[in-house]
């Protein structure tokens, strides 16, 4: 049957084994304070992956949103601070605002001089955190000064409970803007001309012009939606750990991508979906949990994610060259 060929089938298979066996190393993986842990672990990667998918599919890579998502998060918190506001829609409006126009920077340099994408989002990533540090400020907006309606707003459980502890934990209802936010995503590239656009785009960029899509309006989409999501990522992020801090996300960019190419999407553009992405983005972050329970160090994590990345694109790259056989 086709859907056992599936590669979200084969991520789901792989992700369900991986679970049982961390589980029957440590038991505490199946404790439903580290379960709500790992879904709340999931949601700020996990958006910040539906913009890479994109990207991804269309051939390209980003490597700035994690640069347009500290400054989206600390310009947002830094105007709110100094007009007052206590309003929580508007600062995600102009924070995922800030990240869609610095998105539009990297479209304007890819198409309009033929660049590189890698070394264009390398360039302008530098950019905006140099000028985010250089001008803006360096300071951490601790829990203390941070706005009280974001924390509040992050604060929102679904479900809550008491471990046998006696810590509460919970259920954040911040998976729900996520997994509405992976709805929407699906929806335009399945069932939109824009996002056959970005498909077509990615598997053969001169074919996509030949039969008629704008390939200029296909780029400023995708980078723009990926910058757009890393902002309203960074702000979300604040609201969700409390602070502020201009230096964050620093390195984030490898476990995003690589949680993104671990869903199957090619890197070489044209194929991947938002199902795989989400298993991506859970199985990733449920290995890094699972090391950080076996006292692990942050050292060998990293190991572990750089394994990942070269693992999965070996086997995207096999799987992509034996179809084209």
């Amino acid at each position: 049957m086709t859907i056992f060929r599936r590669s979200e089938t084969i991520i789901a298979a792989i992700l369900l084994v991986a679970m049982v066996l961390i589980g029957l190393i440590n038991p505490a993986f199946w404790s439903m304070d580290n379960l709500f842990g790992l879904f709340r672990s999931n949601v700020i990667i996990g958006i910040m992956a539906l913009g890479v998918l994109v990207v991804m599919i269309s051939g390209g890579i980003d490597v700035s949103f994690t640069a347009f998502a500290v400054a989206a998060m600390y310009l947002t918190v830094k105007g709110m601070l100094y007009f007052g506001y206590e309003g929580v829609l508007l600062p995600f409006v102009a924070a995922t605002l800030i990240g869609l126009l610095l998105g539009a920077f990297n479209a304007f340099f890819i198409h309009t001089f033929r660049m590189i994408p890698l070394i264009v989002t390398l360039g302008t990533g530098s950019v905006v955190r140099g000028l985010l540090l250089g001008l803006v400020g360096t300071s951490i907006i601790n829990i203390d000064k941070m706005p009280p309606q974001l924390i509040n707003f992050a604060k929102v459980n679904l479900v809550n409970s008491t471990s046998a502890t006696g810590t509460n934990f919970g259920l954040t209802a911040m998976i729900l803007i996520y997994l509405g936010l992976a709805l929407v995503t699906h929806l335009f590239l399945r069932y939109t001309m824009i996002g056959r656009s970005i498909f077509a785009y990615g598997g053969a960029p001169e074919a996509a012009k030949r039969v008629g899509f704008d390939t200029r309006k296909t780029l400023l989409f995708v980078y723009c939606f990926a910058g757009a999501l890393a902002g309203f990522a960074g702000l979300l992020q604040g609201s969700m750990i409390w602070q502020a801090n201009p230096r964050d996300f620093a390195g984030f960019e490898l476990d995003v991508i690589a949680a993104v190419v671990l869903g199957g999407a090619s890197i070489f553009g044209g194929r991947g979906s938002v199902v795989g992405t989400l298993l991506g983005v859970f199985m990733l972050v449920m290995v890094k949990n699972s090391l950080i329970i076996m006292k692990v160090d942050t050292t060998w994590q990293r190991v572990v994610v750089g394994v990942i990345i070269v693992g999965a694109t070996a086997l995207t790259a096999w799987r992509d060259r034996k179809k084209l056989v």
